[in-house]
Order: structure tokens, then sequence, then C-alpha cells
């Protein structure tokens, strides 16, 4: 058996962190973590396994000269900036519905991304990302890849973020198939998942050609909690940036 030690900076660290304004970051990421989304968009920047996943889709969807990356990782200092700006120009009701309060932005991750079909105006902080056409293929296949549209029409109360049919948040595959199955929100299933605990009954099921087992680990703070896993099988691990991590194990079916 393999033994898996997590601690308190293990919750906070991951692809299936929860960021909303009840759980904000714990520190923004590191620039040797980013890369560029595209070569002709070298300003924008994302964590180094989305951006490979996000050119991928692309690349698979053959959709370079139809969708556009608009906004991906932003410092604390960015979206300060974007907040006041947006206070300033569109007001207080707008700015609560489509920026994020400051440190507790998904762009902050280095995860999250926001797109646009391809046009000669593009609006920064709402850009037209339609259900139909190339954009409605992007959004099916790109659950494959790992991401989900991250804030849904009628979860707002949920997310607390209106409905942003352009912001895509990779949170990993099998994740974002079960997540999509389930119409499950993030913060949904991050609740979903406690259900599934290390010592009890764990979450199984099956996707292309892989058994998936996935359960969740308590961290309580300022304590090391060690679990054992099957030596030789692949496995993940992401934090939820709550109160635990998230284990994924994946069985190849013979």
């Amino acid at each position: 058996m393999r033994t898996l030690r997590f601690s308190t900076t293990d919750v906070s660290k991951g692809y299936l962190i929860l960021v909303n304004p009840s759980h904000p970051l714990k520190s923004d990421m590191r620039k040797n973590y980013l890369a560029p989304v595209q070569p002709d968009a070298a300003h924008i920047l994302l964590e180094k396994q989305t951006a490979k996943m996000l050119s991928e889709v692309t690349a698979d969807l053959e959709c370079g000269n139809g969708i556009v990356p608009v906004s991906g990782y932003r410092t604390m200092g960015e979206q300060q900036e974007i907040y006041a700006d947006s206070l300033r120009e569109n007001g207080d009701e707008f700015t609560r519905k489509f920026v994020a309060i400051p440190g507790c932005s998904e762009h902050q991750t280095g995860l999250a991304i926001d797109l646009a079909k391809k046009s000669n105006v593009i609006d920064f902080i709402r850009p037209d990302f339609p259900y139909t056409g190339i954009c409605g293929h992007f959004r099916e296949l790109s659950i494959q890849y790992g991401f989900i549209e991250r804030y849904p029409a009628g979860s707002e109360q949920i997310t607390q973020i209106a409905h942003e049919p352009w912001h895509f948040r990779y949170v990993g595959y099998p994740h974002s198939e079960a997540m999509r199955e389930k119409d499950f929100t993030l913060e949904e299933y991050t609740d979903y998942l406690k259900e599934f605990p290390y010592q009890g009954e764990h979450l199984r099921f099956r996707k292309k050609r892989y058994n998936f087992e996935v359960f969740h680990v308590p961290v309580p703070e300022s304590r090391e909690v060690m679990i054992e896993i099957p030596e030789d099988i692949p496995y993940q691990v992401s934090g939820n940036n709550e109160d635990g991590v998230v284990v994924t194990l994946w069985r190849e079916r013979l």
C-alpha cells in the first residue's frame, strides 16, 4: 500500500478548490505555475495543465478562428482594479452580479477562463458566448477535457454570481463529467463528495476505459492526516478549500 499524508496546506490547492465569497483564496497562484493560453495571446495566462487542456480542446474543435480568450489569471491587484473600475463605471448592483470580490475570484486561481465568440468588439466583463454554433460545441466537448460552465442560469443563489455563459473553470476529468451528469455547481459537488468519506463508502463510477473511485478526507487544522491507497493505482488529489481533500483513483478496465 502507498501512504499519503495531508496537512492544512493541501486543503487550499488543487483543481477542485471552491472559491467564492464564503471561500476566499489563501494565496495567489505562483507565476512559475502559469502558461500563456496561446502564442498570440501571451498576456493571458492560465495554470499550466489548464492551459494545456484548453489548447487541446480548441485544437480538437479547430475553433481558433471562432473563439478567443478574454481573461485568464489575475493577480490580487488586477482583480482589485477591475472591481473598482466596475463600481465606478457600472455601479454596485452590476458589479456584485458579474465581478467577484477581490480575494474571492476564480481568476486568481489560474483555473478559470473567460471566452468570447470572435468579434470586432468584445465586452471584457460580459463577453458574448452563445449556446449555439462553435461556442455550443465547445461547451459540450470541453467537459471531456475537464472544464465546466461555472455559473449556470438558475444557480445564482448557490454560486453567488449571476449567470455567466462565458466563464469556464477547469476541475479536471472525471469530475467535470460527474458534475454534468448530476447537474451540480461546484458548490453542490463539494458538498456531495463529503457523503463519501475515506472511512466509509466511496463514490464509484465508470467512464471511458476507467473505473473511478472518489472519496473525501477531512483535514483538521494544524494536524497531519495519513491514509493508504493501493500501490499501483494512478491517483489525483485536490483540496476543496474548505475542510479537506478529495482523492480520485483511476483503475483501468480490463
